[in-house]
């Protein structure tokens, strides 16, 4: 079968327009850059008002169905099994993205017998509780893929999950693609300058518990820097209340911007700071899109792939987890020293484009697809 012949079906729990996440963006760069070699892409997804049906994001379309519940975050879309047995049914490969548990179980309902492909994305780490219920059913759907992709070599040697399945676990780094991002005006710049200033420390993403903001806030009282804080999430409520409770005058709540105004930010910014401090968080967008605009970065060692992306004194600074204070001297390391920040951005930029583009990422990509369908065919 030619690659231009390909049909990949992505599932995952939810996607643009509904939500816009690293694990969206992730997907949007994979659909973008399989697309461009010939690999014709669909996401499958289930949002809370899917009208219409389907949708066009950046090219490739994206069917909708219904969320009827969630439980622990995990959607469930019993009324779109017949879409979802539709969409296998055009596929040549069906590329899940995990965790998300209710696809394990449209998986076996459907009885999905097309090449399947997964790209694991993180273990699951808080709900332990739920994971002794959803395990047999997790370890039979892992064992089910003919085909598992990890994101950083640090993240398969160190989950139990890949390393029992090592066999079948490939790893392919997440890229990025600079022409993907809008590309912004001096007039829009100067807009987003006067509402945040510039050489703050610059947070993006969800505002969820493993990406250790409360940590954050901690390491930026009483000092002389500002951190920029944009996304929307679960604990954005006590996350603002800790911010008041510590008086925090430096710190912003930008709430969720547009990808205009995050280009922007991330041009103004001295640094982009990223204190997830659990497994939960297994390779760090953020941290690309930090060097592929040529920022120093900041993370904690959570032994994850965000030590994969960022290197200690190449690209930026590694502090230990869940240490406010060390956090906080980072930051103010870069704060004080220009120099230094930007020698460290001009690292993380090289590593970008050596490792992390989306044209590597694609052509890895269908050399899996393609190994796929020539197994089955043959």
């Amino acid at each position: 079968m030619a690659d231009s012949s390909i049909r990949v079906l992505h599932v995952f729990r939810t996607y643009i327009p509904d939500t816009r996440g690293g694990m969206q963006e992730v997907i949007r760069q994979i659909c973008r850059s399989t697309g461009a070699l010939g690999i014709t892409n669909r996401v499958f997804s289930p949002s809370p008002n899917p009208e219409p049906a389907v949708v066009d994001v950046d090219g490739t379309p994206v069917v909708r169905v219904k969320l009827n519940f969630e439980i622990a975050s995990c959607g469930f879309c019993l009324t779109g099994l017949a879409e979802f047995r539709r969409q296998v049914a055009w596929a040549d490969v069906v590329h899940y993205h995990f965790p998300w548990p209710f696809a394990d179980l449209m998986h076996f309902l459907v009885r999905v017998k097309k090449p399947a492909l997964l790209t694991y994305h993180a273990d699951i780490i808080r709900q332990q509780g739920l994971l002794k219920l959803y395990a047999p059913l997790m370890q039979r759907f892992l064992d089910s893929v003919d085909r598992i992709v990890c994101t950083s070599t640090v993240y398969r040697d160190s989950s139990p999950n890949l390393q029992r399945r090592s066999a079948k676990v490939s790893v392919i780094p997440i890229g990025l693609c600079d022409t993907s991002y809008p590309q912004v005006t001096d007039a829009e710049l100067s807009q987003v300058r006067a509402e945040f200033g510039e050489g703050f420390f610059f947070f993006v993403g969800m505002l969820r518990y493993y990406k250790g903001l409360h940590i954050l806030l901690d390491a930026a009282k009483d000092r002389g820097f500002k951190v920029v804080i944009a996304g929307k999430g679960p604990l954005e409520h006590e996350l603002k209340q800790q911010a008041k409770s510590l008086g925090l005058d430096n710190v912003v709540f930008a709430g969720e911007v547009t990808d205009e105004v995050k280009v922007a930010l991330l041009k103004l910014c001295r640094g982009v700071v990223f204190p997830s401090h659990v497994r939960a968080e297994a390779f760090g967008v953020t941290l690309l899109e930090g060097a592929m605009y040529s920022k120093p970065l900041i993370s904690a060692e959570t032994g994850s792939g965000t030590s994969h992306v960022n290197q200690q004194d190449e690209t930026g600074f590694i502090v230990p987890a869940e240490d406010p204070v060390a956090l906080g001297d980072a930051m103010e390391k870069l704060h004080k020293d220009i120099q230094l920040a930007k020698q460290l951005g001009k690292g993380a930029r090289t590593r970008f484009e050596s490792l992390f583009t989306a044209t590597a990422m694609g052509a890895q990509y269908v050399d899996e697809y393609r190994k796929l369908v020539a197994e089955t065919s043959n």
